[in-house]
């Protein structure tokens, strides 16, 4: 027989959406168990996205999750766009009041585990999740596998998938795969991991008929950088030289700090939305309901307004009976996640070089973004979508 515990809350997936709901919740009394199937040291290294909106670092810091996101993190009050071999740099606090801050994933996720386990939250990892049953009712559960080969029930209030893009929580909640929203972009992005220093303090969109570029940075001593290519390049197909031959091409006008390329990935880009968040005592948050191409930098960030939203809908329906928050939590949280991938969207084409693009589509985009860097109104819709909007809850 299985051993069976107990909670309020069952989430699955420790990633940013599902550690952060556990914090939050915890704060109002709710218990909650977190399960993973990867290791915690797993969880702690994948390098990931490190462009954080304000709004989500005022959570992370006023909630006690991290303090390191101030204080290691780096504000950055822009960004520039490069075209035409120029760079026009687009002024967030200027424009809109508001910035955003570098600081990676795998650091979040350093702080989140940190603080819930010092705070002695259930956290399970390298536990696979094998199924999830009668969340149509007030007595959900799942079952899963330990590391150990044990396997474990949990009987719960309500069941949270956080467990990204491969999550074995949808299902339940949105069906069969066929009815989902998805694209597919046909282009993807080099990245690698470098040893050198910055070669700017703040990222570069680069667009170049070549293709594009994005020069971003990590630390004093360690850059992340990416250049367009096709979704099924080989990372181990091109020597550091001819890597940075190709970033430097794409980025006309600027000089990049070289040093040894520690790290290589082919990122490929897609766009997708459940066609369900929620389904009786069930909902999905994160990348589980939704990815974005990394263009806009919302990945993360959209996940955190999901938790925030669900953090206020199961504290009404699990402490005070009332479910209309969780009634409407999908509608809400989908006009965000509409208009995030509207703006992903829009940066991806603007910024990269169609397969098929032709001399005229080339202009037509260089026209684009002159009207986006020559107008106030242009950069002041940049600037608002990539600093984030408020938070809803």
């Amino acid at each position: 027989m299985p051993r069976t515990v107990r909670t309020r809350v069952a989430i699955v997936g420790a990633g940013p959406a599902g550690l952060l709901l556990s914090h939050l919740l915890a704060d109002a009394g709710v218990e909650s168990v977190v399960l993973d199937r990867r290791s915690r040291s797993d969880i702690e290294s994948t390098i990931r996205a490190g462009i954080l909106e304000q709004e989500t670092v005022r959570v992370l810091h006023e909630s006690g999750a991290s303090e390191r996101v101030l204080t290691t993190g780096n504000r950055h009050d822009g960004i520039e766009l490069r075209f035409d071999g120029e760079g026009h740099r687009i002024d967030f606090p200027s424009l809109v009041g508001r910035s955003v801050w570098l600081y990676p994933q795998h650091e979040v996720l350093k702080d989140l585990i940190a603080a819930r386990l010092a705070a002695g939250q259930d956290l399970r990892f390298e536990t696979e999740v094998n199924s999830v049953g009668d969340v149509e009712t007030e007595h959900p559960w799942l079952t899963a596998t330990t590391a150990d080969g044990d396997e474990l029930r949990i009987d719960a209030d309500f069941v949270v998938g956080a467990d990204g893009s491969r999550s074995v929580v949808r299902p339940t909640v949105a069906g069969p795969s066929t009815g989902n929203y998805f694209r597919e972009y046909p282009f993807a992005w080099f990245g690698i991991l470098c040893e050198a220093p910055p070669s700017s303090e703040e990222l570069i969109y680069s667009n170049s008929p070549d293709g594009f570029a994005l020069i971003s940075q990590r630390s004093a001593t360690v850059q992340r950088m990416y250049f367009q290519c096709d979704p099924a390049a080989n990372p181990d197909a091109l020597s550091e030289a001819e890597i940075w031959d190709t970033l430097q091409a794409r980025v006309p006008g600027t000089s990049l700090a070289t040093g040894q390329i520690v790290q290589r990935d082919v990122l490929r880009f897609r766009s997708f939305v459940a066609r369900e968040l929620r389904h009786g005592r069930s909902v999905l948050v994160g990348d589980a309901a939704h990815t974005v191409p990394p263009t806009g930098a919302k990945g993360m960030n959209l996940a955190v307004a999901d938790v925030v939203l669900l953090d206020c809908a199961l504290r009404a329906l699990l402490l005070e009976n009332d479910a209309r928050l969780i009634d409407t939590f999908a509608e809400t949280a989908l006009k965000r996640i509409w208009k995030a991938q509207h703006f992903s969207w829009w940066m991806t084409s603007m910024l990269h070089t169609a397969v098929d693009a032709s001399p005229f589509d080339q202009r037509r985009q260089v026209g684009e973004l002159r009207s986006v860097v020559e107008s106030e109104a242009g950069r002041t819709f940049l600037a608002e979508a990539y600093t984030g909007w408020p938070h809803e809850g």
